[in-house]
C-alpha cells in the first residue's frame, strides 16, 4: 500500500477540523500543531504514518480524497493530545481486564490511555510485527473494528479512535463540502424528495449528521 509522505496533508483541511480543538478546549491558534505539544505527548512519526493509513482504511478515497489525504490522522493525534473525544478518561476496569495485557504497558498512572502508543502496538500485534507491510491491513483493522463494537465492550480505545477520524474528517473542508454537501442559505423547500444510493447529506444540517 503506498502513501504520499506523511507531512504532505493539505493544511486548511487539517486547520478548519484542528480549530475544533481550540474551540473545545479555549486554545489560541498557536496550539494548532502537533510540534507545540510536550514530548511526553507528542507523536513519533511513525505514528503519523500509522494513523495515516489508518485513518485512509476508515475513510478512503472514493470520488472524494480518502482521510489519510486530507490530514485526518493529525488531527486524531492533536485530538488524542488534547482529550478530545473523552481520550483522557480512565479505561474502566473491566475493560482494562479484558484487554489485558497488550493494554496495560500503555496505562498511564491515572489509569487514561496513551492511545496512539496502545494502536501502534496493537495492529502491529495483530499483523505480526508490522502492519504498513501486511499484506491485508484492512483485514486486520476490520477484525479490530469487530472486536471493539462487540457487546459488552463499550470504553474499547478504537471506538474513541474512530469516532475522532470520523469527527476530524466531516469538519475538513474535502469532508464537509465533498464528502457531504455544503449550503449555507437553504434554497426552496421541496417536501418529498428521492433518496438513492448517490444523496448526499447536508454538512450543515447537523440533524443529519452523526459522527459516533
Amino acid at each position: 500500500m503506498a502513501h504520499p509522505a506523511v507531512n504532505k496533508w493539505h493544511r486548511r483541511d487539517f486547520l478548519g477540523a484542528a480549530a475544533l480543538v481550540a474551540l473545545y478546549f479555549g486554545l489560541p491558534e498557536t496550539a494548532l500543531s502537533l510540534d507545540t505539544l510536550p514530548n511526553d505527548k507528542a507523536p513519533t512519526k511513525r505514528q503519523r504514518q500509522l494513523m495515516r493509513i489508518v485513518s485512509d482504511l476508515v475513510l478512503p478515497r472514493t470520488d472524494t480524497p480518502g482521510a489519510g489525504e486530507v490530514g485526518t490522522g493529525d488531527f486524531v493525534l492533536l485530538a488524542l493530545a488534547h482529550g478530545l473525544g473523552g481520550s483522557d478518561a480512565a479505561i474502566p476496569a473491566a475493560l482494562r481486564s479484558t484487554l489485558a495485557p497488550g493494554i496495560v504497558p500503555h496505562l498511564k498512572s491515572d489509569g487514561a490511555l496513551r492511545h496512539a502508543d496502545w494502536l501502534e502496538a496493537e495492529l502491529d500485534r495483530r499483523a505480526g510485527g508490522d502492519l504498513q507491510a501486511a499484506a491485508k491491513p484492512h483485514d486486520l483493522v476490520a477484525a479490530l473494528d469487530a472486536d471493539a463494537y462487540a457487546k459488552g465492550m463499550d470504553g474499547h480505545p478504537w471506538r474513541t479512535i474512530k469516532t475522532l477520524v470520523l469527527t476530524g474528517y466531516y469538519t475538513s473542508e474535502v469532508g464537509a463540502s465533498q464528502e457531504l454537501r455544503f449550503e449555507l442559505v437553504p434554497g426552496r423547500w421541496d417536501p418529498d424528495l428521492p433518496v438513492t444510493a448517490q444523496t448526499r447529506a447536508f454538512s450543515s444540517d447537523w440533524t443529519a449528521v452523526d459522527f459516533g
